[in-house]
């Protein structure tokens, strides 16, 4: 794979992200991978998939309890935690 320029990685990303609902976990990986390698911060995008199996978010199980938001995955069943 050749090594694009910050800015073309940044929009390949993007378009990536729009439409993360079709995708499966070996593209997230891969698109998260190229991120870490060009120094990209995904931030609120890091939140549309799941950090252990790479699944995007399809129907989760949320819950809210004092400025903690509990995110559970459906396929592997792992509880994400984000502060609020």
């Amino acid at each position: 794979m050749k090594k694009l320029p910050k800015e073309e990685t940044k929009k390949e990303i993007e378009t990536f992200f729009k439409n993360i609902k079709n995708k499966n976990p070996k593209d997230i990986k891969k698109i998260k991978k190229i991120a870490m390698r060009q120094n990209i911060k995904l931030g609120g995008k890091r939140k549309l998939f799941c950090k252990k199996c790479y699944t995007p978010y399809k129907k989760p199980k949320i819950r809210i309890k004092i400025k903690i938001k509990t995110i559970e995955c459906e396929n592997c069943k792992y509880m994400s935690r984000w502060n609020i």
